[in-house]
């Protein structure tokens, strides 16, 4: 296939074919598959997922309701190797995606709703609308320019709030990222980073002066919470002022806290002895020598 004559029938201007012809080029010296040796390889997959559809009993039998759970979990296996830096596993993990991606379409375009090429072609039709600064004449000087132009446009799309595209199911620190990246689009947001701490401090002061810790008395829990919420939202709010993903730092610190007490075990066992039996003074000299092996 000649890639320039695939560039121009997708309708992208000279410019643009450049650029994807200068990566193709790029990739080429790289040893990176052809495109036309990618799409063999995709349409290798359509293949299969048609076949398995028909012949295989157990991929007969799911429905978009069965995968659903697979596909979440398949997403946090990909995130996993992605904080891992593992880009074996990350190439596992999106062909594990992509399959579902394309298991999704197969059992949509058998009840005649939609198949992979519709699909495909409307999230490019989406990618292209949404930038306006490649594919027409809008003038942006900054990524924030793009930012504010992508969520206007999606409220010009039939959004009735910015908020509207935040998915329900996120988990609550991602959600809560996201709704302040979302309303920051729109020029909801602090001014400086400074402005976002003094919230932080404000709030851990309202939580201590409210919730006492030094004094052994019953709380209102419910109260607690609601305050706790506060704090970690400001927490969250101020990590996106600082470049700082939450859901990534605190994932990363869960897997530094697992490596740190595999090894407390470990010694423990070593040593013959069941953590239960042992003081925590004896317990945090393994704690100690597993920080200094980091």
């Amino acid at each position: 296939m000649d890639y320039r004559l695939w560039t121009m029938d997708y309708g992208l201007t000279n410019k643009n074919s450049q650029l994807l012809t200068t990566n193709y080029q790029l990739n080429k010296t790289k040893q990176m598959n052809t495109r036309e040796e990618q799409l063999k390889a995709f349409d290798r997959l359509l293949t299969i997922m048609d076949e398995l559809r028909e012949q295989c009993p157990w991929d007969r039998k799911q429905t978009m309701e069965s995968l659903r759970y697979l596909t979440v979990e398949e997403t946090y296996e990909l995130s996993d190797a992605i904080l891992e830096n593992d880009l074996t596993e990350v190439k596992k993990e999106l062909g594990d995606l992509m399959l579902h991606m394309v298991f999704y379409s197969k059992i949509a375009s058998e009840t005649n709703d939609f198949d992979i090429a519709d699909v495909l072609h409307g999230v490019c039709e989406k990618l292209i609308k949404r930038h306006p600064h490649i594919y027409g004449d809008v003038k942006v000087t900054s990524e924030e320019d793009i930012k504010r132009n992508w969520e206007q446009l999606k409220l010009k799309e039939g959004n009735h709030s910015v908020l509207a595209g935040v998915p329900k199911s996120l988990p609550a620190m991602v959600k809560a990222f996201r709704i302040q990246e979302k309303v920051r689009g729109v020029g909801f947001d602090w001014e400086d980073k400074s402005q976002v701490w003094e919230k932080v401090e404000e709030e851990l002061q309202e939580f201590k002066e409210e919730f006492n810790v030094e004094a052994n008395i019953s709380i209102d829990q419910a109260k607690a919470e609601k305050e706790f919420g506060d704090i970690l939202f400001a927490l969250i709010n101020y990590a996106r002022f600082i470049d700082i993903e939450p859901e990534a730092a605190l994932e990363r610190t869960n897997k530094k806290f697992i490596k740190r007490f595999t090894y407390l075990e470990a010694q423990a066992q070593k040593k013959g002895k069941k953590l239960a039996d042992m003081t925590l003074a004896e317990m945090d000299v393994f704690w100690e020598e597993a920080k200094k092996m980091e």
